[in-house]
């Protein structure tokens, strides 16, 4: 099965449960933000930009928990920001299993290998040697950290901890968006793919589900995303989440004033998305991709289907965000005040008009996904689809997936940096400007804040703004 047969009963006696009371609108995921810090500055992510003004709060623990239950939706996809600088994400994710959902952590993956170690020292004993002895030898642990996980300095404390331990009802979802020359780009630093595939690595080593979640823009590389499943199906990953780049507002305004780019040249138009997932099908049947085969079939341009935004509603610092997890047009005290207030009709795509002019390009899962599930564009056959797509077997893990070329940026010398310092001996190398959608605009980040979840803004990019105007001269010199 491609969930475990525990959460697949869970969500469909939920959707069985609703549909026999007739409830008009119930949500099927919880996107919960606890906060929006984030040590990263993706591109194509404007929940920095939008949240600017209270990076710094977050939703008390009680509330967090509070809502998961106000909403009654099965399944908590914990977001953000990074929610692992959460102070509290232990007693968050724990809090929520409790109460008998399903948990997502997305996360970036930088933090996840501290975590892991600080289950570690929670739980260990010398059975857990030979365990711990594997992770030096992968080198996914240091000798260090080894010892600090035999021998912490405050044992008591350690073992005291509240940890995040793995459990048939948690995912770790990471955020991948291609290999690691692309994702490096996209998240803007380098580094953090290895990272994620060393956090991955570790992961399963320690029993831990893992998903990864995974963002298509307009210069994706579909080939690219196929090289990409495989490589994780190798690795044992359970599962992935795929969806398309859509020019939300706030993304477009993160896009223009801190890259100086047009949006245009990132996002995806309907008519681009339909190409990029021309073989989701496929895909669904090679890989473990979570969802429906309904919504696969609307990626790849074979049906249509209306918006289901209240399914998948989102809770942060202001509150139920309405309409949807990526527009905004106002926030709500209460979850069923806001599907009582909002004029759902206003929003979605319906036979090929917008109604709302900001809906004409989305296609993104937190809208659609959950209409293939809920039948909301019903065709014949549309349930036993989806009841056999989830419920047979799980694709094999992809057994060449090793002959992937992984690791084919920073690591051979040949990252968006490491390409650009390159280029600084040519003699016409002038500043003429990157033409990158990636490269940044000069504006100093008024939003860093340093500490262990690093800073928002990762600080003065001239040094990379000069980097990449390299590359560009030396393009040009090249043609």
């Amino acid at each position: 099965m491609r969930f475990p047969l525990a959460l697949s009963a869970k969500i469909a006696g939920h959707i069985i449960k609703h549909k026999l009371r007739r409830t008009p609108k119930f949500a099927m995921v919880l996107q919960l933000e606890p906060l929006h810090t984030c040590n990263l500055t993706c591109t194509g992510c404007g929940r920095i930009r939008e949240y600017s003004t209270s990076l710094k709060d977050m939703v008390p623990l009680e509330k967090c928990l509070a809502v998961a239950e106000e909403c009654e939706a099965p399944m908590v996809s914990i977001c953000g920001g990074e929610p692992l600088i959460y102070p509290k994400i232990e007693e968050l994710i724990n809090g929520i299993l409790d109460q008998g959902r399903i948990v997502y952590i997305c996360t970036n993956g930088m933090f996840m290998r501290k975590k892991m170690r600080d289950y570690l020292a929670a739980i260990y004993t010398p059975a857990q040697e030979s365990t711990l002895k594997k992770l030096v030898e992968e080198k996914l642990v240091t000798d260090k950290e080894a010892e600090a996980i035999r021998n912490p300095k405050d044992a008591a404390a350690a073992r005291a901890k509240n940890v995040i331990r793995p459990n048939s009802w948690m995912y770790w979802n990471v955020h991948v968006d291609g290999l690691e020359y692309t994702h490096d780009l996209i998240v803007e630093r380098e580094g953090v793919f290895k990272e994620c595939v060393e956090a991955i690595k570790m992961a399963k080593i320690l029993g831990y589900q893992v998903a990864t979640n995974t963002t298509v823009y307009r210069e994706t590389d579909a080939q690219e995303l196929e090289e990409m499943f495989k490589f994780f199906s190798w690795m044992g990953v359970d599962g992935h989440t795929i969806s398309p780049g859509y020019d939300y507002d706030a993304a477009k305004k993160d896009m223009a004033s801190r890259l100086g780019r047009d949006p245009k040249e990132f996002f995806l138009t309907r008519d681009m998305t339909r190409q990029k997932f021309a073989k989701i099908l496929d895909w669904g049947k090679m890989f473990t991709i979570f969802g429906t085969p309904v919504y696969q079939e609307f990626l790849a341009g074979k049906r249509e289907l209306t918006c289901t935004a209240w399914a998948i509603p989102t809770y942060n610092i202001r509150g139920w965000k309405a309409p949807c997890y990526l527009m905004t047009d106002g926030h709500y005290p209460g979850y069923q005040e806001m599907l009582t207030k909002v004029d759902w009709e206003k929003y979605g795509v319906v036979d090929g008009v917008a109604r709302d002019p900001r809906c004409e390009n989305c296609m993104v899962h937190c809208g659609y996904d959950p209409s293939g599930a809920l039948g909301t564009s019903y065709k014949r056959g549309d349930n036993w689809k989806n009841f056999k797509y989830n419920f047979s077997a799980k694709p094999k893990p992809f057994a060449e997936g090793y002959k992937v070329n992984a690791y084919n940026g920073t690591s051979i010398g040949k990252g968006h940096l490491a390409e650009a310092k390159a280029a600084i001996n040519s003699p016409r190398a002038a500043m003429n400007g990157a033409q990158s959608v990636f490269s940044r605009k000069e504006e100093p980040h008024s939003h860093s804040h340093e500490g262990e979840g690093g800073g928002c803004g990762t600080g003065d990019s001239t040094q990379r703004d000069e980097l990449l105007a390299k590359i560009a001269e030396k393009k040009n010199e090249q043609s």
